[in-house]
């Protein structure tokens, strides 16, 4: 019998979406995971609950998108490869952290979430954005790219 692999639970594997390259990101830290080969920023997405969402999201620097979903929901299956598409295109720029409520009722209370799919943005742990329902990717793009570069009038952001 060959021994298991061990794994670390604190990190995630992610594959370099530059050259290809697999790198260990943290699930918490407050830096910007970068690829070990080209330097290229990775996308940086991971899952939390009620026991670790406030390690998860408050350590990092940068704003996070959380994606408070439920596994029943068809809208929150819909928007999930937009989610991951905005992970990709603002690797870098923005974490994505995805919460399933059902898993994670502490957390869907604390930011009042009545319907899901409920998006958030983060920053410093505190809501500077918030988009309720399925939206495609170019949309939600747009929302996220004008929240958390500060753009008046950004749909769900600020005023």
């Amino acid at each position: 019998m060959s021994p298991q692999p061990t794994t670390n639970p604190a990190t995630d594997v992610v594959a370099c979406p530059a050259c290809g390259r697999r790198n260990r990101v943290p699930r918490a830290a407050a830096g910007t995971p970068r690829c070990g080969s080209c330097s290229a920023p990775l996308p940086w997405v991971v899952a939390a609950d009620d026991a670790d969402f406030a390690e998860i999201a408050g350590a990092a620097r940068l704003p996070v998108l959380v994606d408070l979903w439920a596994d029943w929901c068809g809208p929150c299956r819909a928007v999930a490869p937009a989610v991951e598409q905005v992970a990709r295109e603002l690797a870098g720029r923005v974490k994505v952290v995805k919460v399933d409520v059902d898993r994670a009722p502490g957390v869907a209370n604390r930011y009042a979430a009545r319907s899901i799919p409920t998006l958030l943005l983060l920053r410093d742990g505190r809501e500077i954005g918030r988009q309720v329902g399925a939206v495609p990717a170019a949309q939600l793009r747009a929302w996220v790219g004008g929240v958390i570069d500060g753009r008046p009038g950004a749909p769900g952001g600020p005023r």
